[in-house]
């Protein structure tokens, strides 16, 4: 049975979500209500101080252990809700600490809900991954980190713009029993398995996403159907 799943994804102004693989994520331990930047983004999230700002060893402000002035390049290591741990050169020398999200100054207001908009992507995608799955909304890389390579690609360019295609031949391990002797001439059975094509899944991209899946043969994606996951952030 064919179904055709289709879906036009709305892509705005947003990241490349092969960032998010986060493969350099910062060994820091979280503290609770926090996350780490470090590794979701291709570069450094780097940003300056609008004023004079203390840099605290927490996110609840409890202790500063010195101050940036005002303009400082700071390089963002992790976020809360409030505030930002940041890595700079403060007034006494570098520095790795937090400070409140109001003296951050960024030439993107939204980039506080960007952030977070992206780590909540990075934790949905990684989680496909781990189960070899995919979605509408996904990058090629992030597809192929799941699936491997695929059995089939094709690119076709046109007006509109590059346009790709790839085919995935989805396999299952089936057993099979077979009879032969031992060593001392007795009948034996074994269990083998042989690897079986179940069916075939075939991904369309649009702007650098999936935006259509296609079951060709049999129920690769199984009965829970589609996913979607948000389109990349770009920063």
């Amino acid at each position: 049975m064919k179904r055709l799943l289709f879906l036009t994804m709305c892509l705005t102004a947003l990241s490349p979500a092969s960032a998010q693989l986060s493969r350099n994520k910062s060994s820091l331990p979280q503290e609770p209500g926090t996350f780490s930047i470090e590794g979701l983004t291709p570069k450094p999230v780097v940003v300056r101080i609008q004023a004079e700002a203390p840099v605290y060893t927490t996110n609840k402000f409890d202790r500063a252990i010195g101050s940036f002035a005002p303009g400082a390049p700071v390089t963002l290591v992790a976020m809360s809700d409030t505030s930002y741990r940041v890595r700079g050169r403060a007034r006494h020398g570098d520095v790795a600490g937090w400070v409140r999200q109001a003296d951050i100054l960024s030439a993107d207001p939204q980039l506080a809900d960007k952030l977070k908009k992206l780590f909540a992507r990075t934790q949905q995608v990684a989680e496909l991954i781990k189960n070899n799955q995919v979605a509408l909304g996904m990058t090629n890389e992030e597809v192929q980190a799941s699936l491997g390579k695929p059995t089939r690609k094709n690119t076709k360019i046109n007006a509109g713009g590059k346009q790709e295609r790839l085919e995935y031949a989805m396999y299952e391990k089936v057993p099979q029993v077979t009879t032969g002797r031992d060593a001392f001439g007795q009948l034996v059975q074994t269990v083998i398995y042989v690897k079986v094509e179940v069916g075939t899944l075939s991904l369309n991209f649009k702007g650098g996403v999936v935006d259509e899946i296609e079951e060709t043969k049999g129920n690769p994606l199984g009965n829970g159907g589609v996913q979607v996951v948000p389109a990349p952030i770009f920063f």
